[in-house]
């Protein structure tokens, strides 16, 4: 599996923790589906010019969020439900913390539902964070939810 992710890091935190966002991304994306292997260690490690230990931390994080499953001799799997629990996640996290900021500045400028709809008809489609997982992702939408097979292995 080609791994589709963007290959820039910043400062603003850990390298294996920005890894593991991007799999949480995908995962919510539709780019990585239940029961697809994640990329082998070795090769994310390769890709990126990162230590396989670093690739190796940013995995056990989603090994310990259960949203990866270790597979012995076989790989790193995405786990039944995960895409179900991120979403549960992060829909309560906008909700809790960036909804109230967002429902203010409506209010701020006054604007009416007949304006943001309108907006939100003429606003292009959402765009994800590598256009490889935005047509990864359209795909997987168009698929209905769709099962679809990659290959993976794990270190």
């Amino acid at each position: 599996m080609q791994t589709i992710m963007d290959p820039q890091w910043d400062d603003s935190s850990p390298i294996y923790r920005q890894l593991r966002d991007r799999v949480v991304a995908m995962i919510l994306e539709g780019v990585l589906k239940e029961g697809d292997p994640l990329p082998s260690v070795r090769s994310v490690a390769a890709d990126f010019r990162l230590n396989p230990l670093t690739v190796l931390k940013g995995y056990q994080q989603l090994v310990d969020e259960q949203l990866v499953e270790k597979r012995r001799g076989r790989g790193m799997f995405v786990s039944p439900g995960a895409r179900k629990a991120l979403m549960k996640d992060e829909r309560q996290r906008f909700l809790e913390e960036d909804w109230p900021r967002i429902y203010a500045t409506i209010h701020r400028l006054g604007l009416s539902q007949e304006e943001l709809q309108r907006a939100a008809a003429a606003a292009p489609p959402a765009s994800w964070p590598s256009a490889a997982a935005k047509g990864a992702a359209a795909e997987g939408e168009a698929a209905a939810e769709g099962e679809a097979g990659s290959e993976g292995e794990e270190e």
